[in-house]
Formats: structure tokens, sequence, C-alpha cells
């Protein structure tokens, strides 16, 4: 592999208001499942460390889902309520924190991505602004304005807790067709209220929840919200199709407090619109002014899609072109998923020239809390 003539541009401090990284590489959050009973033990808590260690700037956690009995898809997910969790999880931003790292919470609901009678709530239905999955099939009533709420809540009191128990931010998931997403997205959301309608209308929810979130942790304490247009059914699924639609949705985003955009792609160097080369990342930072991170396949010569349908595996390439559009401010955060998932030393060993002992990312790796 063709060592990266500089990678200068990756080290250098980046601030988000009063928080200060250290360098521009951010741990993508990847769901592990190594937490039973949604409790992060001291394997979760080293898993973290190690990448605090060897340099990552800032960690996004792996998705942790809020206080709502429908919230996850797996006993083994996370939870960011109960002070049993709670007490995981402030043991390892002390921990992070030593190792001179920063973290961040992602807080999550997986809404009607959650089958009937799945654990570790069974009894729980799957929730979603129209009770429909991606593919049409109904599995609840709508949420009703009360259930809404309840939701908005319990986001806004994962928040607080964040900030409680020493974290340096928050991350909301609105990617991927999960419940915030199935409010964005058209074809899961075919509500006639307030809710639905428009891009502006199917965007309320997510400005509720990031408006709230905003209330219970004051100005100074960051928010990430990640959002996207693909979904895991289909990849080909768009919220906005030109950059004015993108502009309407982001602007109400912005209004209700959002400090930086993680905008999710399975590709960061593909184009989103025509007759531009800017990726998801570009274009919204040219849209609000907003720092941004990019994501998708960074260092690997292929998509994380490629392992879930077939399990493949894959090998590391030179971030040249990655550094180049860094470089030029096209996005200002990078964050890494499968190469650091892999490898917990990928950023000192990018930093130190080392790319000849970069890990490949193998099916194996997603067993293993390297």
């Amino acid at each position: 592999m063709k060592q990266t003539p500089s990678v200068e541009a990756l080290f250098k401090p980046f601030s988000i208001g009063p928080l200060t990284l250290n360098n521009r590489i951010v741990m993508a959050p990847m769901t592990r499942m190594f937490s039973p009973d949604g409790i992060p033990g001291e394997n979760v808590e080293a898993y973290y460390r190690r990448r605090a260690e060897n340099g990552v700037g800032l960690i996004i956690t792996e998705g942790t889902v809020i206080n709502h009995p429908a919230s996850a898809s797996h006993p083994n997910i996370p939870r960011f309520y109960g002070e049993d969790a709670l007490d995981g999880w402030s043991r390892i931003v002390q921990s992070v924190h030593k190792a001179g790292g920063r973290i961040i919470p992602q807080l999550w609901h997986v809404g009607t991505q959650r089958a009937v009678g799945q654990a570790p709530n069974p009894e729980a239905l799957p929730i979603g602004p129209s009770g429909i999955t991606a593919d049409g099939l109904k599995v609840n009533e709508p949420m009703t304005k009360n259930e809404i709420d309840m939701v908005v809540d319990a986001f806004a009191q994962g928040a607080a807790d964040a900030q409680r128990i020493g974290f340096d931010g928050i991350e909301l998931h609105g990617a991927h067709g999960y419940l915030i997403d199935q409010f964005f997205w058209e074809q899961t959301n075919q509500r006639r209220d307030e809710y639905g309608g428009g891009i502006a209308e199917r965007a309320r929810f997510a400005v509720e929840i990031v408006k709230a979130c905003r209330d219970a942790v004051g100005p100074d304490f960051p928010i990430i919200f990640r959002f996207s247009q693909w979904k895991i059914r289909p990849f080909t699924a768009k919220l906005a199709y030109t950059p004015d639609e993108l502009a309407q949705f982001l602007s109400l985003l912005v209004d209700a407090g959002v400090d930086v955009f993680h905008c999710s792609t399975r590709r960061f160097w593909e184009p989103e619109f025509e007759g531009s080369s800017l990726n998801l990342a570009g274009w919204t930072k040219k849209i609000t002014g907003k720092p941004v991170i990019t994501v998708g396949s960074v260092g690997l010569d292929s998509e994380f899609l490629s392992f879930f349908a077939e399990g493949k595996g894959a090998q590391n390439v030179n971030i040249d072109g990655l550094i180049e559009r860094l470089e030029h401010d096209e996005f200002d955060l990078v964050a890494i998923g499968r190469a650091l998932l892999v490898d917990p030393a990928w950023a000192a060993k990018i930093r130190d020239g080392r790319v000849d002992e970069l890990l490949p990312f193998t099916k194996e790796a997603s067993k293993v809390l390297f």
C-alpha cells in the first residue's frame, strides 16, 4: 500500500464550542452487542480506552438505547438509562478521559426495525410514525402525540444523564431507517398531522428532540446529529433529491440547536448531487456553515454493506484522496468505522507512517472487542 505523503491535516486540533479535540479522527458508532442486560462492563471499557490511548480524537460510542420499552432490538445492546448501565458508562468516560480522549454517547431508538416479540422486551410492540416497516408491513398503530412526547422526553433525559456523568457531548441517531429517520422518510411516515407531509413537517419530530436535548444540557454542550440518505432497506433511498430540499431539511435542525452534522454515506468519495464533486458532508457544510463529519469506507477497499450481505472482509487502501478533501475544507472531521474496529492503533499507525502495519478487516472482527 502506497504511503500517504502527509497526514498533517488529519492531526490538527479542532474545536466544537468549548470542546477541543486533539485531531480530526472520530471513532464511528458501531453496534457491538457486548453488554449483557444492557450494561457495559470492563471489556467494553477497555475497548474504548484502547482507541483513546492510540490517539483517536473523538469516540462516538455504539448506539445506546433510550428509556423506552421498544427502543432496543437485542438484550446485549447497551442501555443509556438505569443506574446500573449509567455507572458502567461513567467508568468508561473516566477511563477514556484518563487516556487523553474525548467521548460522546450515541442516543438511539430502533423504531419499527425491531421485530414483533423481539428481546429485551418481547411484550412491547415496535413503534413508528405510521406503525409500518420499511417494507410496508403494519406492526402497530401510528404513534400518538403522547407517545411522541414520551420518546422526546426520553432522549432529553439521556442527554441530561450524559452531561451529568461527564460525557463531552451527545450524538442523536437520525440515520439508517431507525425511529427518527422513519419520521424523515415519506415511505415510513404517512401521517397527515403536523408530523407528516412535506420534508419540513417530517422533520418536526427530530426538531422537537433536538430542542428538548438543548434545553436539558444548556448552550455549551455539543449536540451532534447523524443523518443519512440511505436506509438499511433500501440502500438507494433519498430524503433530499436536490440541494434545495437538503437545505430546507437542515435549516430546521440548525435552528433547533445542532452543532455538528454527521453525514453517513456508504462511500465517502461519492458525489451527492449531479454537477458537483461534493459528498453529503460537503454539501451539508456548504449549506449550513456548521462543522461536519464525513464517513463511509475510509481506508478500506469495500463498503460495509458487502460485509453484512456477503460476509466479506476488506483490505486497507491509502487515504490520499481523503486527506486532499480535508485540506480543501470539504469536511472537518473524519469518522473511521471497520478499520478502527479491527485495529485500535489505526490512528497512531497513520500518524507515525506505519501504514504497512495496518490490520485488514475480517468477518471474524465483528465477534471480538479488539
